[in-house]
C-alpha cells in the first residue's frame, strides 16, 4: 500500500545543511493502522509530510497503491493527492466557516457538485457523531468536536489513506479513547489505511497493529506493534515504553 524507500529529506540553511531524515525506510500494507512513534524532534512530522506530498523528499522513493508519488507533477499530482487524507494537531479549521462550510470546502475545490456535498456532509457528520452541529462554528466547539471535523473533513473526498500527525496530543485522556475509538471505526467500516505519528506510547498501544520507531531521522526498527513493544531492539523504544509502563 504505503512503500517508502530510501528516503531523505535536506534542508538548506545559513548554517548549512540540516539532515531532516535520513535513508528512511517503511512498508504499511492496505488496511494497517500503523504508528510511528518518536520523541520531539526525531522527525516523525518531516516523515509524514512527505509521505503526504506536503513536502518534496531530497532522495528517495514514495509509492502509494503501486504509483510512484515522487514522479508526479501539476494535475495527476493534485489528483492522486486527493488520495490522502491529513489530520492536524491543531486542527487547521476555517474559522469562518460553519462546520458543514469546512468539509464543503475541499469538496468545492474538487469540483464536487453541490447536491453531493450536501449528501456527503450529512453523512460525515453522522460517522464522526456531530449531525447537530452542522450550523456551528469552530469557536463553538470543544477540542474533541474540532477534531471530528478536521477527521470529517480528511474523510470528503474518499482517501484511501489517512495520516494524523498528532491527533490527540491536545486532548485529554478521555477525548484521546474516543478519537482513537473514532479512527479504529473508520479503518474498519471504510477500509482506510491510517498513519499515526505520535510521541505517545499509549496510543500505539490503544490502536496500532503495526509500529515504526524513529529517533535521530532514522527508523530504528518496525514490525508488528505487540512484537515490537514486547521486545524492544532499541534504546529508545526502551525508553519509551519505561515512560508509559509495560505492554498489555
Amino acid at each position: 500500500m504505503i512503500e517508502v524507500s530510501n528516503l531523505s529529506k535536506i534542508y538548506k540553511t545559513k548554517k548549512g545543511d540540516v539532515n531532516a531524515l535520513l535513508d528512511v525506510n517503511l512498508h504499511v500494507e492496505k488496511s494497517d493502522i500503523f504508528g510511528i512513534i518518536g520523541m520531539s524532534g526525531a522527525g516523525k512530522s518531516t516523515l509524514i509530510r512527505c509521505i503526504g506530498l506536503l513536502e518534496e523528499p531530497t532522495t528517495g522513493k514514495i509509492t502509494i497503491d503501486g504509483v510512484d508519488m515522487t514522479t508526479l507533477k501539476g494535475k495527476e499530482k493534485l489528483r492522486l493527492r486527493r488520495q490522502i487524507g491529513t489530520i492536524f494537531q491543531g486542527y487547521h479549521l476555517l474559522m469562518q466557516r460553519t462546520v458543514a462550510g469546512n468539509l464543503s470546502f475541499p469538496m468545492e475545490l474538487a469540483g464536487i457538485s453541490k447536491e453531493k456535498r450536501q449528501e456527503k456532509i450529512k453523512s460525515l457528520l453522522k460517522l464522526v457523531g456531530l449531525e447537530d452541529r452542522a450550523d456551528a462554528y469552530p469557536a463553538q466547539l470543544s477540542g474533541g468536536q474540532k477534531q471530528r471535523v478536521a477527521i470529517a473533513r480528511a474523510l470528503t473526498c474518499d482517501p484511501k489513506v489517512l495520516l494524523c500527525d498528532e491527533p490527540t496530543s491536545a486532548l485529554d485522556s478521555l477525548t484521546t479513547r474516543s478519537i482513537l475509538k473514532l479512527l479504529r471505526e473508520i479503518n474498519c467500516e471504510l477500509g482506510v489505511t491510517v498513519v499515526i505519528i505520535t510521541h505517545e506510547i499509549g496510543v500505539v498501544r490503544a490502536i496500532c497493529n503495526k509500529v515504526a520507531v524513529i529517533d535521530k531521522n532514522r527508523i530504528l526498527e518496525q514490525g508488528n506493534a505487540r512484537e515490537v513493544l514486547e521486545q524492544p531492539k532499541s534504546e529508545i523504544t526502551r525508553s519509551l515504553i519505561g515512560i508509559g509502563g509495560d505492554f498489555s
